[in-house]
């Protein structure tokens, strides 16, 4: 489980969204997170969220008319222009910078050959997630796509990933720890073929049931209701009350 922003690892996430204090109210009251804008106005309205003062993810206005109100998220890189030449050799393609983020990084946007959008941080002052692993706070990144094999292929390539399990169902680790997945969207008949290739963030809870209530109670909606999964971990996956979808997990014992 992802606990800290290694390089090559998940480093942040960010929600994009259209209303910025309803989207910071509704994470408040699922995950006691606090919010607050950025004042400067190169910043863009950038609102950082914190949990007992430790930043651990940002919401963020649409910066594109064909931006989907979604999460996402980043992958910390010690180059970022090495990786970005790397994904466009890879297949991919660089949507965005990079560029410079004041003092506290370097930042750019990409996508894999499925079209997944991911991003990628190259740390100065910021290094990441000041929390991570911890109730509240991201543990775990999932790569939706309909091609496990060529996913595979290309991220074990760009960041040196180690891939686990069987073809509808990979488990992502860095350094022997584990972090993520890749699902295949192919193999479960109910998935909409109408949702593209994408990365989905999942938060640790301490109590998934508890949390999914809050979140019901705040506007969102379940799309799978608490599930015990190999290893002992139960996941759930909802949806916030402007669609953007994110993933619970609670670990034996709510560790």
């Amino acid at each position: 489980m992802t606990t800290e922003p290694k390089v090559n690892g998940p480093c942040w996430v960010e929600l994009g969204a259209t209303d910025i204090p309803r989207q910071g109210d509704f994470y408040g009251r699922v995950f006691g997170w606090d919010t607050a804008t950025d004042p400067r106005p190169e910043a863009g309205g950038y609102t950082i969220a914190s949990l007992g003062g430790r930043r651990v993810a940002a919401i963020t206005p649409l910066y594109g008319d064909e931006q989907p109100v979604a999460w996402n998220v980043s992958f910390r890189v010690e180059d970022i222009g090495a990786a970005l030449d790397t994904v466009r050799g890879l297949g991919g393609a660089a949507v965005f910078g990079p560029v410079d983020v004041f003092d506290e990084g370097r930042f750019a946007v990409a996508a894999d050959p499925a079209g997944a959008v991911f991003q990628l941080w190259q740390a100065e002052d910021f290094a990441g997630a000041q929390i991570m692993g911890e109730p509240g706070s991201l543990c775990w990144v999932d790569l939706h796509t309909r091609d496990v094999a060529a996913a595979s292929d290309f991220y074990g390539r760009l960041f040196g990933w180690e891939f686990g399990g069987g073809s509808g169902y990979r488990v992502l680790s860095l350094d022997g720890t584990p972090f993520g997945g890749v699902f295949d969207q192919g193999s479960d008949e109910g998935y909409p073929k109408e949702i593209p290739p994408h990365w989905l963030p999942s938060f640790a809870t301490a109590d998934i049931e508890g949390t999914v209530a809050k979140a019901a109670a705040a506007g969102g909606a379940t799309v799978m209701p608490p599930m015990r999964m190999p290893g002992g971990v139960t996941a759930a996956a909802l949806t916030d009350p402007e669609g953007a979808g994110f993933g619970l997990m609670q670990t034996p014992g709510g560790e």
